[in-house]
Protein backbone atom coordinates (compact mmCIF):
# COMPACT_ATOMS: atom_id res chain seq x y z
CA UNK A 1 0.00 0.00 0.00
CA UNK A 2 1.25 3.62 -1.22
CA UNK A 3 -0.70 5.80 1.32
CA UNK A 4 -1.28 9.55 -0.15
CA UNK A 5 -2.95 12.67 1.10
CA UNK A 6 -5.10 15.35 -0.36
CA UNK A 7 -7.09 17.75 0.76
CA UNK A 8 -9.74 21.03 -0.17
CA UNK A 9 -11.20 23.86 1.33
CA UNK A 10 -14.10 25.85 0.93
CA UNK A 11 -15.56 29.48 2.59
CA UNK A 12 -19.38 29.71 3.62
CA UNK A 13 -21.63 32.56 4.48
CA UNK A 14 -22.87 30.44 7.28
CA UNK A 15 -22.23 29.68 10.60
CA UNK A 16 -20.08 26.53 11.24
CA UNK A 17 -22.83 25.08 12.98
CA UNK A 18 -25.41 24.74 10.39
CA UNK A 19 -22.62 23.86 7.83
CA UNK A 20 -21.71 21.18 9.95
CA UNK A 21 -25.53 20.27 10.38
CA UNK A 22 -25.53 19.78 6.82
CA UNK A 23 -22.62 17.89 6.31
CA UNK A 24 -23.29 15.68 8.91
CA UNK A 25 -26.67 14.68 7.01
CA UNK A 26 -25.63 11.42 4.81
CA UNK A 27 -28.66 11.34 2.99
CA UNK A 28 -28.13 15.01 1.72
CA UNK A 29 -24.72 13.96 0.95
CA UNK A 30 -26.06 13.46 -2.68
CA UNK A 31 -27.26 17.20 -2.50
CA UNK A 32 -23.42 18.80 -2.26
CA UNK A 33 -20.96 15.76 -3.51
CA UNK A 34 -21.26 14.87 -7.09
CA UNK A 35 -21.70 10.93 -8.11
CA UNK A 36 -21.97 10.31 -3.79
CA UNK A 37 -24.82 8.91 -1.37
CA UNK A 38 -24.27 8.25 2.17
CA UNK A 39 -26.13 7.32 5.07
CA UNK A 40 -24.89 6.56 9.05
CA UNK A 41 -24.48 7.40 12.52
CA UNK A 42 -23.66 10.40 14.63
CA UNK A 43 -21.12 9.14 17.24
CA UNK A 44 -18.04 8.18 17.64
CA UNK A 45 -18.01 4.05 16.30
CA UNK A 46 -21.38 4.73 14.21
CA UNK A 47 -20.71 3.58 11.36
CA UNK A 48 -21.15 5.43 7.42
CA UNK A 49 -21.91 3.36 3.98
CA UNK A 50 -20.87 5.90 0.96
CA UNK A 51 -21.58 4.44 -2.29
CA UNK A 52 -19.49 6.55 -5.25
CA UNK A 53 -20.45 5.51 -8.80
CA UNK A 54 -22.86 6.30 -11.93
CA UNK A 55 -25.11 3.41 -11.80
CA UNK A 56 -24.22 0.08 -11.67
CA UNK A 57 -20.23 1.29 -11.76
CA UNK A 58 -19.35 2.20 -8.27
CA UNK A 59 -17.67 1.37 -5.18
CA UNK A 60 -19.12 1.19 -1.13
CA UNK A 61 -17.29 3.06 0.94
CA UNK A 62 -17.42 1.95 4.96
CA UNK A 63 -16.22 3.88 7.73
CA UNK A 64 -15.97 4.02 11.03
CA UNK A 65 -16.60 7.53 12.84
CA UNK A 66 -13.37 7.70 14.87
CA UNK A 67 -14.08 11.45 16.03
CA UNK A 68 -17.05 13.71 16.64
CA UNK A 69 -16.99 17.38 17.98
CA UNK A 70 -20.44 18.71 17.34
CA UNK A 71 -20.37 21.58 15.25
CA UNK A 72 -16.80 21.70 14.46
CA UNK A 73 -15.66 18.22 13.14
CA UNK A 74 -15.91 14.69 11.94
CA UNK A 75 -12.86 12.19 11.69
CA UNK A 76 -13.39 8.69 9.72
CA UNK A 77 -11.09 5.73 9.24
CA UNK A 78 -12.29 4.10 6.02
CA UNK A 79 -12.30 0.43 5.99
CA UNK A 80 -13.95 -0.34 2.69
CA UNK A 81 -12.02 -3.22 0.43
CA UNK A 82 -11.68 0.11 -2.35
CA UNK A 83 -10.89 2.51 0.49
CA UNK A 84 -8.91 2.56 2.75
CA UNK A 85 -7.19 5.10 5.46
CA UNK A 86 -8.68 8.40 7.42
CA UNK A 87 -10.38 11.48 6.62
CA UNK A 88 -11.64 14.27 8.82
CA UNK A 89 -13.77 17.55 7.99
CA UNK A 90 -13.48 20.43 9.82
CA UNK A 91 -15.62 23.38 9.76
CA UNK A 92 -13.93 26.29 11.63
CA UNK A 93 -15.65 30.14 12.06
CA UNK A 94 -14.48 32.60 9.91
CA UNK A 95 -15.90 36.55 10.36
CA UNK A 96 -19.61 36.49 9.83
CA UNK A 97 -19.18 32.38 8.30
CA UNK A 98 -16.94 29.50 8.26
CA UNK A 99 -14.21 27.50 6.49
CA UNK A 100 -15.05 23.72 5.79
CA UNK A 101 -11.91 21.35 5.77
CA UNK A 102 -11.47 18.16 4.42
CA UNK A 103 -8.59 15.87 3.86
CA UNK A 104 -8.00 12.44 3.14
CA UNK A 105 -5.19 10.22 3.87
CA UNK A 106 -5.88 6.99 1.24
CA UNK A 107 -3.80 3.60 1.03
CA UNK A 108 -3.54 3.20 -2.62
CA UNK A 109 -4.02 -0.51 -3.58
CA UNK A 110 -1.90 -2.12 -6.75
CA UNK A 111 1.44 -0.78 -5.36
CA UNK A 112 3.40 1.52 -8.20
CA UNK A 113 0.51 0.42 -10.44
CA UNK A 114 -1.59 2.77 -7.97
CA UNK A 115 0.81 5.01 -7.29
CA UNK A 116 0.75 5.98 -11.09
CA UNK A 117 -2.57 6.33 -11.65
CA UNK A 118 -2.73 8.69 -8.44
CA UNK A 119 -0.84 11.44 -10.75
CA UNK A 120 -3.82 11.08 -12.71
CA UNK A 121 -6.38 10.53 -10.39
CA UNK A 122 -5.17 12.66 -7.46
CA UNK A 123 -5.64 16.11 -9.07
CA UNK A 124 -9.47 14.90 -10.44
CA UNK A 125 -10.30 13.74 -6.73
CA UNK A 126 -9.10 17.22 -5.41
CA UNK A 127 -11.23 18.75 -7.90
CA UNK A 128 -14.27 16.99 -6.81
CA UNK A 129 -13.33 17.46 -3.26
CA UNK A 130 -13.82 21.15 -3.98
CA UNK A 131 -16.85 21.41 -6.08
CA UNK A 132 -18.68 19.38 -3.37
CA UNK A 133 -17.32 21.67 -0.90
CA UNK A 134 -18.58 24.65 -2.44
CA UNK A 135 -21.66 23.02 -2.91
CA UNK A 136 -21.62 22.57 0.62
CA UNK A 137 -21.26 26.03 1.25
CA UNK A 138 -24.00 27.04 -0.85
CA UNK A 139 -26.75 24.07 0.32
CA UNK A 140 -25.75 25.61 3.67
CA UNK A 141 -26.44 29.37 2.87
CA UNK A 142 -30.08 28.23 2.10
Amino acid sequence: MSPVAVHAEAVADAPAERVFEVLTDWPRHAEWMPFTRAEGGDRVGDEIRGRTGVGPVGFVDTMVITEWREGRRVAVRHTGRVVRGEAYFEVVPEGAGSRIRWAERVDLPLGPLGRAGWIVAGPVVKAFMTLGLRRLAALSQA
